[in-house]
């Protein structure tokens, strides 16, 4: 075992390699599972924070769609359908994040709240203190805040 945790912190490509070895030949009881069962978790983590990262970025064009209807284009419009393939796809890999998505959505509007005003240069006070758009709406290939009826 204190092989194990040496090489987890001295080269964790070769701990990777050899950890997997391990419980592919069913040496389970040789294996690093502290460590194991950490970076299962982590990766759970990683899934998350893409996810909010993705809906950070489509909140944030969607509030600058709606906000600077002047500055509407081909790259904006390109870089929402983007965001939006990306979200389907980190929840169609993992979803049960769909449970989560209230609280992330949340949390990602707060993040992109800051960036919109930092990159529109317009008061925070112009963007709405909570999300005005519901997950099914942002996700539509149709729905563009503030476009014209």
């Amino acid at each position: 075992m204190a092989s194990n945790i040496a090489l987890y912190d001295q080269d964790y490509y070769a701990w990777s390699r050899q950890q997997a070895s391990l419980l592919r030949s069913g040496m389970v009881s040789e294996a690093d599972l502290e460590n194991i069962a950490e970076e299962i978790e982590s990766m759970g983590r990683s899934e998350k924070r893409e996810l909010a990262s993705r809906l950070t970025v489509l909140l944030l064009h969607l509030l600058k769609w709606q906000f600077q209807p002047g500055m509407r284009g081909k790259s904006r419009r390109l870089s929402i359908k983007g965001q939006r393939a990306d979200i389907e796809a980190v929840l169609r890999d993992n979803p049960s994040l769909k449970s989560e998505l209230k609280g992330t959505i949340a949390e990602a509007y707060h993040r992109s709240l800051i960036d919109a005003e930092k990159e529109t240069g317009l008061d925070g006070e112009t963007f709405p203190a909570v999300c005005p758009y519901g997950f099914a709406d942002m996700m539509r290939e149709d729905f563009w805040p503030g476009a014209p009826a």
